[in-house]
This record gives structure tokens, C-alpha cells and sequence, in this order.
């Protein structure tokens, strides 16, 4: 099994020391199943290597590739990994491959999905509270809000039993849905905080969250990955006994 873990630059750097990478090794893979990927690995990198694909937090989506031109100084892109992952994203979608997004990973879903987002939630849509909680300096390990699954039947749903305690590392947020998912959680000042495939897949979740900062104190943050591995794990039985 190889997991393609797409991340920054400044992640990839970090090696084993990525919280990604040591989640999904809390989770139950092993080091050698996962492959960091960015978008100077571009040139090299086929979706068909990849029996699911995790995409990680970072730098904002350009606001081109929803239609619109940049709004704040506050949003910072990266477009040759907007590229790149949106790129990526369809090829997973090719294949039927599980997907699993986090913060940035959810923006830029949605996005690849037709969708558009608040390019900066103070600016644009003024949350009840606080979404960035470094900027009141606490730890990305703390939970600070509390996220309601609105769909009971969803993957989330299994995993989460009506609500859950999250973090909270973000400033932008969904705001038209894509074509093609479904919200399955929502935060209390009601901003999008979970989508999954609103057609049958074998698994697309992605979060708002940062449930990799959790996965040592919350079974229900680390279940996650758990979830998404054993659907990687599925996907390579199935492909080995069409073969």
C-alpha cells in the first residue's frame, strides 16, 4: 500500500516529524507506506502510484481557481500547489482512490469540486468566534470550539457520535458548496467544518479541523485516519483480486 501524503514545502521538510505522517502512523500505517509529495515532486508523480491521497493543511487557494481575484492582503497562495493538488484530486477521483483533506485539504476539495470559499472569514462573513486560535495563542493540541455532525449516516457520522470537541488553525472556510458533496458538519456559528462525495465512494472526507494535532488525546480524531486507512487498505484487496 502507498499513501501520498501532499503537503507544503515547509511540511515535507519536516519528515517523520510531520504530525500527518506520525497520525497515520498512530493510525496503523507503516513508515514505508507513506510518500510525502509537493509540488516540485510535480514532474515525477502519477495518481495510479497511490492507493489514497491525504491533503494537508497550508497556504490558501488562489481565489482564481473559483472565479474570483484576491479580496485581503491577508490570503497567502502557492499556485503551482493549487496546481498540482487539484491535479492530483482528479486523478484520485479517476480512480476511486480514498481521499481524506484537512483544513487546506477541505478548502481545496471543495474547490476542485466547482465550490468557492470565504477568502477571509473575519472580513467576509464575521464569526461568533475566534477560528484562528494561534492568534490567541493557544496549542493546536487544545481544542477550542465544538463541531455538530449534521448527517448521522455519514463517515463522520460513524466515527463522531453527535458532536465533537476541535481545533481550530483557520481563517478561511467553504462558502458555495462543490457540486457533488455534502456537508456532514457544521461549527456552532454555523460555518462548514466537514464535507464528504454526496454520490457513493468508497471514501472522501475532508475536515475544517486539524484532527492530526489530536489523534494522542481523541479516539474519535485519531478514528479518523483509522477509517481512511482501512479504506486504502480495502481498495488494494480489491484491486489485487481483479487482477
Amino acid at each position: 500500500m502507498r499513501i501520498a501524503l501532499s503537503v507544503s514545502e515547509e511540511e515535507k521538510a519536516k519528515g517523520p516529524e510531520s504530525p500527518y505522517f506520525q497520525a497515520l502512523l498512530v493510525a496503523g500505517a507503516a513508515g514505508d507506506e507513506i510518500e510525502f509529495l509537493s509540488a516540485s515532486d510535480a514532474p515525477r508523480v502519477h495518481g495510479e502510484d497511490y492507493d489514497g491521497f491525504l491533503f494537508a493543511g497550508g497556504e490558501d487557494v488562489d481565489p482564481s481557481f473559483y472565479g474570483e481575484q484576491k479580496q485581503h492582503e491577508t490570503v497567502h497562495a502557492h499556485r503551482p500547489r493549487d496546481e498540482f493538488e487539484l491535479s492530483l484530486l482528479a486523478r484520485a477521483l479517476e480512480r476511486r482512490a480514498p481521499i481524506l483533506g484537512i483544513c487546506r485539504g477541505v478548502q481545496m476539495i471543495n474547490v476542485g469540486f466547482g465550490g468557492t470559499l470565504y477568502q477571509d472569514m473575519k472580513e467576509d462573513a464575521e464569526p461568533h468566534f475566534e477560528h484562528r486560535q494561534t492568534d490567541l495563542g493557544t496549542s493546536p493540541q487544545e481544542p477550542t470550539h465544538t463541531v455538530q455532525v449534521t448527517d448521522s449516516e455519514s463517515g463522520l457520522g460513524r466515527i463522531v457520535q453527535g458532536a465533537c470537541r476541535v481545533n481550530s488553525l483557520h481563517h478561511q472556510a467553504v462558502k458555495r458548496l462543490g457540486q457533488g458533496l455534502k456537508v456532514t458538519a457544521r461549527s456552532e456559528d454555523g460555518f462548514v467544518e466537514a464535507v464528504e462525495s454526496a454520490e457513493e465512494y468508497p471514501f472522501l472526507m475532508a475536515v475544517q479541523w486539524h484532527p492530526e494535532e489530536m489523534v494522542s488525546n481523541s479516539a474519535e480524531q485519531r478514528g479518523i485516519f483509522v477509517h481512511f486507512l482501512a479504506k486504502c487498505r480495502e481498495g488494494v484487496t480489491r484491486h489485487a483480486s481483479q487482477r
